[in-house]
C-alpha cells in the first residue's frame, strides 16, 4: 500500500521524468537537432524565398552556425550536444563515448533532422508554394530543394566533391581542409582540459564561431555539408514532400558524400589532434614532481641563508 500511495503522492511532474540517463539522452539529441535543422535551414528559406531581401550568404552563415550554438546550449548538460552522427562517431572511436550509445544518440539525430525539416517545410509552406508558381524544383533559379539539404557546383566533380569533404591528402589539387577534419579537431581542442579550451559555458559559442569560419572559407564547392544526419534526413524528406527522389540523383549521385565524408573527416580530425597536441601534453604526475623538483633549489638555497 506505501508504494502505491507514494506513487499516487507523485506531483504530474515527477510522472514525467525519465528513468533512464540513456533515454534522457536520447531525447536530447532528438530535440537538439530538431532546433538546428529549423533555425539552420530556416536562414537559408529566409534567404531564397525573399529572394536575397531578407537575407544572404552573411545571415546563412550565420543564422546556421549560431543554430548549432543554441542546439548545444539546450542540450550540452545531458548528452553533450553533439547533434551530429560524425560527432558521436568520433566520440565513441576515441573512447570519449560508450559505444553502445552510439545507435541510440545517430537515431536521435537523424530522427530530429526529419522532424525539424518537416516543420520547417509547413512554416514556410506558403513561401514555398507561391515561390515557383507551385513547383517544387531541384536545380535553377527557381530551385527550392537546397534550402534542407547540400548539392555540389555545378563545375564540381564528384571525386574532387569527396576530397573536399574528407581531407587535403585525398585532394589532387591539395588546397581544401576538409571542413569535418577541421571541425572535429578544434572541438577536440576545446574541450581539452590540458589545453587553453574555451571559458566554462562559452563553448558552444566558440563551436558557433568556428562554424562561421568553417562556412565563411571552405562553404564554395558544397555548401559545407559536415552533419550526416543534417543532409540525409532532410533530403529524404523533400523526397517525400513534392521534389521527388530525384534529390539523390541530382549532382551524379552526389547524396551519399555529405552522409560518408563527414564520417571519414571525423576520424581524421580526431586523429590529427591525438597525435600532433594530445598526446604530447606531460602526465599530471610528471609536471607535479616538475613542479617540486624546481622548488628544491629554492628551499634549499632559503635554508643556507636563514
Amino acid at each position: 500500500m506505501q508504494p502505491e500511495k507514494a506513487e499516487k503522492g507523485k506531483s504530474f511532474k515527477q510522472r514525467l521524468v525519465l528513468k533512464s540517463s540513456l533515454a534522457k539522452e536520447t531525447l536530447s539529441e532528438f530535440l537538439g537537432t530538431f532546433i538546428m535543422i529549423v533555425l539552420g535551414c530556416g536562414s537559408v528559406a529566409q534567404a531564397t524565398l525573399s529572394r536575397g531581401r531578407f537575407g544572404g550568404i552573411i545571415t546563412i552563415n550565420v543564422g546556421f552556425s549560431m543554430a548549432v550554438a543554441m542546439a548545444i546550449y539546450v542540450t550540452g548538460g545531458v548528452s553533450g550536444g553533439h547533434v551530429n552522427p560524425a560527432v558521436s562517431f568520433a566520440m565513441c572511436l576515441f573512447g570519449r563515448m560508450k559505444w553502445f550509445k552510439l545507435p541510440f544518440y545517430v537515431g536521435a539525430q537523424f530522427l530530429g533532422a526529419f522532424a525539424g525539416a518537416a516543420t520547417l517545410f509547413g512554416i514556410y509552406y506558403d513561401g514555398l508554394m507561391s515561390f515557383a508558381g507551385g513547383k517544387l524544383l531541384i536545380v535553377g533559379e527557381n530551385a527550392t530543394a537546397h534550402i534542407f539539404a547540400t548539392y555540389p557546383a555545378p563545375y564540381l566533380s564528384l571525386a574532387n566533391a569527396f576530397a573536399d569533404q574528407v581531407s587535403p591528402w585525398l585532394n589532387f589539387s591539395l588546397s581544401r581542409w576538409w571542413p569535418t577534419t577541421i571541425l572535429l579537431m578544434i572541438v577536440f581542442a576545446i574541450f581539452d582540459s590540458r589545453n587553453l579550451g574555451a571559458p566554462r559555458g562559452l563553448e558552444p559559442i566558440v563551436i558557433g564561431l568556428l562554424i562561421i569560419v568553417i562556412s565563411s572559407s571552405l562553404g564554395l564547392n558544397s555548401g559545407c555539408a559536415m552533419n550526416p544526419a543534417r543532409d540525409l534526413s532532410p533530403r529524404l524528406f523533400t523526397a517525400l514532400a513534392g521534389w521527388g527522389f530525384e534529390v539523390f540523383r541530382a549532382g551524379n549521385n552526389f547524396w551519399w558524400i555529405p552522409v560518408v565524408g563527414p564520417l571519414v573527416g571525423a576520424v581524421i580530425g580526431g586523429l590529427i589532434y591525438v597525435l600532433v597536441i594530445e598526446i604530447h601534453h606531460p602526465e599530471p604526475d610528471s609536471v607535479f614532481k616538475a613542479e617540486q623538483s624546481e622548488d628544491k633549489p629554492e628551499k634549499y638555497e632559503l635554508s643556507v641563508i636563514m
